[in-house]
């Protein structure tokens, strides 16, 4: 029978396998930390400290131990490697840490795994993976998320005019938003509805320059261009129906009502100055129910 392992004992063995751990937040290969006798080892700690009994029985010691330890690389390399990122370093940065951060716990919590078999299903608590993300959205997202939100929108109407090559880096910022969840979608959620706010503005803003220098069907063609180029790139990074939605949006602001009332306003202007040219508000009145694409739903 193995003797009785202190709390002290235990955790003079374990913070040498945090520390290994929390070098993968630093770019070093997983493979190159412990070998299969010092995984074991730390497993085995945490098992027999687990299984003890009282007052040997250290369930609930293990567990803020294992949550400090992810707190502490929080807060010792994750933050100090976003602080003064902004706009598409940020994004570049925050994807990286995340990466490596997932790893890095994941690897952690094979030492602790025993804890999701013999603690947190019996005390109803939060299993280590779910205490991870907590950690992560609770220390990084809590301060971070509007500036990763304004970079992001920010990169979707770079690419709008200049078509950037930005579109992986979009779908990991989406995946982020999801993962960071917990699989439930309210950071997500708030990212389509950013995106199409931001979206309706850009618009707005660019079809009466549209009007100003460019004839009616150079008009029409240009917004069925418009539309398939969104769904091209929104399609990269957006689930099929936030781009619907997006579609939707661009629409109404290119040929629908809401384009409709700006070409009568700019047909009323032009009036009142004497020019009797084509009428925009006729054209658009016949072309408002243009198709979006197929596989897209009609306005």
């Amino acid at each position: 029978m193995k003797r009785k392992l202190t709390l002290e004992e235990g955790m003079s063995i374990l913070q040498e396998g945090i520390s290994k751990a929390m070098l993968i937040l630093d770019g070093y290969p997983t493979g190159s930390l412990f070998t299969c006798e010092e995984y074991m080892k730390l497993y085995d700690c945490v098992y027999h400290m687990c299984v003890q009994q009282p007052p040997y029985e250290y369930c609930a010691e293990l567990y803020e131990i294992f949550k400090k330890a992810l707190e502490e690389s929080i807060t010792s390399r994750v933050m100090p490697a976003l602080k003064d990122k902004s706009q598409i370093t940020l994004l570049y940065e925050v994807w990286n840490m995340w990466t490596k951060y997932k790893v890095m716990s994941k690897f952690l919590g094979g030492f602790f795994l025993y804890l999701d078999r013999h603690f947190t299903e019996d005390r109803n608590t939060a299993s280590l993976n779910e205490l991870s993300i907590c950690c992560f959205r609770d220390l990084v997202f809590s301060e971070l998320y509007p500036k990763i939100l304004e970079a992001a929108i920010s990169l979707i109407n770079q690419d709008r005019e200049d078509n950037s090559d930005c579109r992986d880096l979009l779908k990991n910022v989406s995946t982020l938003f999801i993962e960071i969840g917990s699989g439930k979608m309210h950071y997500y959620d708030n990212f389509e509805t950013a995106i199409l706010a931001s979206s309706a503005n850009y618009y707005n803003r660019l079809f009466p320059q549209w009007l100003l220098y460019y004839p009616p069907i150079d008009i029409f063609m240009k917004a069925q261009n418009c539309l398939n180029q969104e769904k091209d790139r929104a399609s990269q990074f957006l689930h099929q129906t936030s781009v619907e939605k997006l579609l939707q949006v661009v629409h109404e602001q290119l040929l629908g009502q809401t384009a409709l009332d700006q070409a009568k306003l700019y047909e009323k202007q032009k009036t009142e100055c004497g020019d009797c040219s084509i009428q925009y508000q006729e054209v658009l009145s016949g072309c408002a129910g243009l198709n979006l694409g197929e596989g897209s739903s009609r306005v």
